[in-house]
């Protein structure tokens, strides 16, 4: 009992006290890739996080030995570290996080594995235009939030004293990752909410490259905000799924446009008709 009242009061000072948190190393041995390490941030609002091989293999479905992935809202890497197992230590997955807490985290994840997985992680929000952002968070220690032009609480009462880096990620990867580009198989989007707004400034590189999509069907959404989502991706030329989570053996339906406003949240994925 005290335990739980004490992890109880831990969590309750996080939402509303600013700190930072460290992260602990841990390592999950698993069936087909071996050894596993991570960095697991010790902040009591995210809980502990896994990596499985059920997770690399669900990512597999999409993403080759050799690929380019990209993952935008990366929080810490829990699913930066999959993607990048998946393609391998011949591809490489950008990890983008705007958050300078969390970047720290995602930056040593993108330090181990290093015989497994290639991550550069950028600390920096993907907007259509380039400039600075204001970050909030429901919590004082930032586990989540959003960015916006304006101070504004659309995303919690919580404001992070810097603004945040916005790019845009056509101009980035034309500029730094030419090469690559070729080799894009999947870009995931979870960004509070600001998913399609991302989707459509990189509607150039979706057109040429036809990667899969990855999103999150956020719970603020109007109704006619999760329709537009839907509308921006299979316009593109894609069919859309909801899957329950990032496991191979996930539960998967295909998404009409009427099915958007059936959950409150929950995952897609966009694949190319062709």
């Amino acid at each position: 009992m005290f335990e739980k009242l004490k992890a109880s009061f831990r969590r309750k000072k996080a939402r509303r006290v600013f700190a930072e948190y460290p992260y602990k190393m841990v390592q999950f041995d698993l069936e087909t890739d071996g050894i596993v390490e991570f960095a697991d941030w010790d902040n009591p609002l995210t809980g502990q996080k896994t990596i499985t091989q059920k997770e690399i293999d669900f990512f597999r479905k999409f993403v080759k030995n050799g690929d380019l992935a990209i993952d935008i809202g990366a929080n810490i890497g829990d699913t930066t570290v999959p993607m990048a197992i998946a393609a391998g230590k011949e591809g490489l997955v950008l990890g983008f996080d705007p958050n300078p807490y969390i970047f720290k985290i995602l930056q040593q994840n993108a330090t181990l594995n290093k015989g497994k997985a290639n991550i550069v992680p950028l600390q920096c929000a993907i907007t259509d235009t380039p400039g600075e952002f204001y970050y909030n968070s429901s919590e004082a220690s930032f586990s989540n939030g959003g960015i916006s032009r304006e101070p504004n609480t659309t995303h919690g009462k919580f404001q992070m004293q810097h603004t945040v880096r916005g790019v845009n990620l056509s101009a980035l990867l034309h500029k730094d990752y030419e090469s690559w580009l070729e080799k894009l198989s999947l870009i995931k989007v979870d960004t509070e909410g600001l998913d399609k707004e991302i989707i459509k400034s990189i509607s150039d590189v979706i057109k040429t490259c036809k990667p899969v999509i990855i999103a999150e069907c956020f719970l603020k959404l109007s109704k006619e905000e999760k329709e537009e989502l839907y509308d921006i991706i299979h316009d593109h030329g894609y069919d859309l799924f909801y899957f329950e989570d990032f496991l191979e053996d996930t539960t998967i339906e295909k998404l009409s446009r009427e099915d958007m406003n059936k959950s409150d949240t929950f995952n897609l994925y966009a694949i190319p008709k062709n």
